[in-house]
């Protein structure tokens, strides 16, 4: 079974390379991984992240414990180049590497130079010679904000590798019982129901969100709908709603923001409605005085602003409901916004549980997607008590991180 996975490690590496020829992010994959000068670190604290979502969710139990542990180097990994690209250069790490490929050898070599006390990987990523390797030397690992359902392989009959690669992690810190049952099933019991880490950062970016140049001024007193991470069915089905509802202005923050991506979105538009954020921002004389200045829709074209964009907004939409799966819907609300999303969310938790506050909604069409903006948007009532409950349903939801850094603290301190 490990001469299996190891070869497709190997066959996911060289489709990956044949992509790079005609794709940027598969480039930087690749050029990403040629550099393998890893600066050595005894004693570092690793953490994991497969891309910037994960960064977001574990940043708050990095930040713990580095103030926790300040002589301690941070060493961070991702997976994916949306994740390095854009924190490659966070003053929270040490140093920030791509995560070499999952080969025996790599794992020695990349160990051997940061010497970690302990790794922490967030949600999910499981790589079996990294792990392996951090248990051959005792390096304890964590797994912070765990989910687990039923249908993943961990629980299938032919699942017996990856059940293996579960059993290299010293402690899971899960978001759901559901999550520890399924754990304990397979005989797993080292697991704590702790929650899920991202109430705890999208709340502390909501209380202090950062100021965002020209964006009170679009707002200036409209209602405004932000639409968040979409891809393009999302895209089209908002636009839909710029001509129905010309009371409205929109945000749209897009998940890709290539330059045919962005063209692509604009083409949507009615003419005349949309300006890019860099051309408004662009303008010597700012954006009161500029010629965009009746425009209604503002198309976000670089990455990052997203957390503090929802400071703005009345409602908001967030992306990705009509393919894989719906992005960060918890970052709205803690802003107290109701959340609109496509009909792809049932592996989210928190979005079943908005649907449940009705304080989050689901929909499969332009008609639904207008039926509930409209409602949202004229009925005060009903949209007083779904930002309410949006609210205060992430507020309550916090806490992990505490409860994760103290076990960690105790873990180590009573080894």
């Amino acid at each position: 079974m490990l001469l299996f996975y190891d070869a497709v490690v190997r066959l996911y590496f060289a489709a990956i390379w044949l992509a790079s020829f005609f794709n940027n992010k598969a480039r930087l994959w690749i050029n990403g991984r040629k550099a393998r000068a890893f600066l050595r670190f005894p004693g570092s604290i690793w953490f994991h992240f497969a891309s910037l979502g994960e960064f977001e969710q574990g940043r708050p139990v990095l930040e713990a414990l580095r103030e926790k542990y300040p002589e301690n180097k941070i060493v961070i990994t991702f997976f994916s180049p949306s994740g390095y690209e854009v924190r490659k250069n966070t003053p929270l790490a040490d140093a920030v590497y791509y995560l070499p490929l999952d080969t025996r050898g790599n794992a020695r070599e990349f160990i051997d130079a940061i010497q970690p006390k302990m790794a922490v990987f967030t949600k999910y990523e499981y790589w079996y010679h990294f792990l392996h390797e951090a248990k051959q030397r005792g390096i304890p690992v964590y797994l912070v904000s765990g989910i687990f359902r039923p249908d993943q392989v961990f629980f299938k009959w032919y699942g017996s590798l990856p059940r293996r690669i579960l059993g290299f992690v010293n402690w899971f810190f899960v978001q759901d019982e559901r999550s520890e049952k399924l754990l304990e099933q397979i005989g797993l019991n080292n697991a704590t129901v702790s929650g899920d880490t991202r109430f705890d950062r999208v709340w502390a970016n909501a209380r202090q969100p950062k100021s965002i140049p020209g964006l009170a001024e679009f707002k200036n007193s409209h209602k405004v709908f932000i639409a968040g991470s979409t891809w393009p069915e999302d895209e089209k089905l908002i636009a839909s709603l710029v001509d129905d509802l010309p009371g409205l202005k929109f945000i749209i923050a897009p998940h890709e923001i290539s330059e045919e991506k962005i063209n692509n979105l604009l083409a949507l538009l009615p003419i005349g409605t949309a300006i890019r954020y860099s051309h408004l921002t662009a303008h010597p004389d700012g954006y009161a005085d500029s010629p965009h200045v009746n425009c209604r829709v503002l198309v976000i074209d670089n990455i990052g602003m997203l957390s503090s964009l929802y400071q703005y907004g009345d409602l908001a939409y967030v992306g990705g409901g009509f393919g894989a799966g719906i992005h960060n819907t918890l970052e709205a609300a803690a802003y107290g916004l109701p959340v609109i999303f496509g009909p792809n969310y049932q592996k989210f938790i928190e979005a079943n549980e908005l649907i449940a506050l009705k304080a989050g909604f689901s929909i499969a069409d332009e008609a639904q997607l207008k039926g509930i903006t409209e409602t949202l948007v004229t009925d005060k009532a009903f949209y007083n008590i779904a930002a309410k409950k949006a609210g205060d349903y992430v507020a309550a939801h916090t806490g992990a991180t505490a409860a994760i850094v103290d076990h960690i603290i105790k873990q180590k301190e009573g080894a």
